[in-house]
C-alpha cells in the first residue's frame, strides 16, 4: 500500500496524520487519534511507519511506550504484524513474482518498503507459517530461499 493510501485509511478512521521534525531515533509516534510521522526519513521508511502506527490504532490500547513491560512487546509486535500483513500481503508477493521480480532489494523496492522492514516481515512470516505457505489455490510463497512456486 502506498504513502497516500495509508493516508487516506488514517482519514477514514478520524486520524490526524502530521510530519514533522522528530529527534533523531524517533520514527513515529501514535496517541489519541493523532500520528506523528518523522519528516526526515525516505519515503519507504515514511510508509512503512505510518504502516505500523496505523497497526497501533487498531491493536492497541493505552500507553504502551515503556518497552520492558512484556504486555506493552505483546501491543508493539500486534502492531508490527499488523503493518506486515497491510504491506506485504501474500498476493502482492505473487504479483511481484509474475512482474519478473527477483531479489530482496528489487522486491522492497517494488513494495514500497525499506529492505529492513522486507526482512522483518519475512521473518515474521516464517515463524507463523514455517518457510512456505500457500497464497492461493496456484501459488506457494517461499520464505527461505524467497520465491513463489506455480503450482498447476
Amino acid at each position: 500500500m502506498e504513502y497516500e493510501a495509508l493516508l487516506q485509511v488514517a482519514e477514514n478512521q478520524g486520524i490526524c496524520t502530521y510530519e514533522k521534525l522528530m529527534p533523531r531515533g524517533i520514527k513515529g509516534l501514535y496517541a489519541d487519534k493523532v500520528i506523528w510521522i518523522n519528516k526526515r526519513m525516505p519515503l519507504t521508511e515514511k510508509t512503512a511507519i505510518l504502516a505500523e502506527e496505523l497497526g497501533h490504532y487498531f491493536t492497541s490500547d493505552g500507553n504502551i511506550l515503556d518497552q520492558t513491560d512484556l504486555m506493552n512487546r505483546k501491543q508493539e509486535l500486534r502492531a508490527r504484524q499488523w503493518a506486515y500483513q497491510c504491506m506485504l500481503p501474500l498476493d502482492r508477493i505473487v504479483q511481484a513474482h509474475h512482474a519478473r521480480i527477483s531479489g530482496r532489494y528489487d522486491l522492497a523496492e517494488y513494495l514500497g518498503v525499506p529492505e529492513e522492514f522486507l526482512q522483518a516481515a519475512i521473518d515474521r512470516f516464517t515463524g507463523k507459517h514455517g518457510l512456505s505457505v500457500r497464497a492461493d489455490g496456484r501459488h506457494i510463497v517461499m520464505f527461505d530461499p524467497l520465491g513463489v512456486i506455480e503450482v498447476f
